[in-house]
């Protein structure tokens, strides 16, 4: 017996479509904003009518904070694309962004002891 044959899921036109990816992203005119793959996103607002389809389904997808990373596999668009329709978001403060929360190194080891040692002589 064959294994079941998988569906293949026709592409994205908006992906596949170099001028469509263009015509999001428009000329590459200014600069982007410093962001990363996990750079986290939250919007500030719900979307107007007046931003471009994309930009909305970023502020719908972003309600609880997203990674860029994220937004872009949701949306089955690159990540440069993404970058560049979340700066002009970030520039009419559509949405916040901040780098993700760093873990704060271990505290040093006979720091610890000490204050082990401390709480047992209570």
């Amino acid at each position: 017996m064959s294994p079941p044959r998988r569906e293949r899921r026709k592409a994205d036109p908006a992906v596949s479509d170099p001028e469509r990816l263009y015509v999001i992203t428009g000329a590459p005119d200014g600069e982007r904003a410093a962001l990363d793959l996990v750079t986290m996103v939250v919007a500030q607002a719900e979307p107007s009518p007046t931003v471009q389809p994309e930009q909305a389904a970023i502020l719908r997808l972003c309600k609880a904070p997203l990674s860029v990373a994220e937004i872009s596999a949701y949306l089955s668009l690159p990540f440069s694309v993404v970058t560049s329709l979340l700066t002009e978001l970030l520039a009419t403060e559509l949405i916040e962004s901040r780098a993700p929360i760093v873990r704060a190194a271990l505290p040093d080891r006979s720091l610890l002891e000490a204050v082990m040692h401390g709480l047992q002589k209570l």
